[in-house]
């Protein structure tokens, strides 16, 4: 298993951990594989999600770390997503 995406599931579920979150998500992270987030928190997992958010590794860890705003990267391409935009929305504001 990807050593980014280990790391990734703890920030994320800090980052989850009290929010309200009631949809399912999965990043994929071009080259490590994917992460699925529901209201149990984040996990490596490729199950189907509402929606599917991809991007490379460096701009993955830069929207994480908080360097890059999601919005920013979608709107330049550097972020994908594929299904219900509510739901990505959702968890944008979970994550803030």
């Amino acid at each position: 298993m990807s050593d980014i995406l280990n790391e990734a599931v703890v920030v994320l579920n800090e980052k989850l951990e009290g929010a309200d979150f009631s949809g399912t998500a999965k990043f994929v992270v071009e080259g490590e594989g994917a992460i699925f987030i529901d209201g149990d928190g984040a996990q490596v997992s490729d199950h189907d999600a509402d929606v599917t958010l991809s991007a490379d590794a460096d701009t993955f860890s830069s929207i994480l770390n908080g360097e890059t705003n999601p919005t920013s990267a979608f709107m330049t391409g550097k972020l994908t997503v594929d299904g219900d935009m509510g739901i990505a929305m959702q968890l944008a504001s979970a994550l803030a």
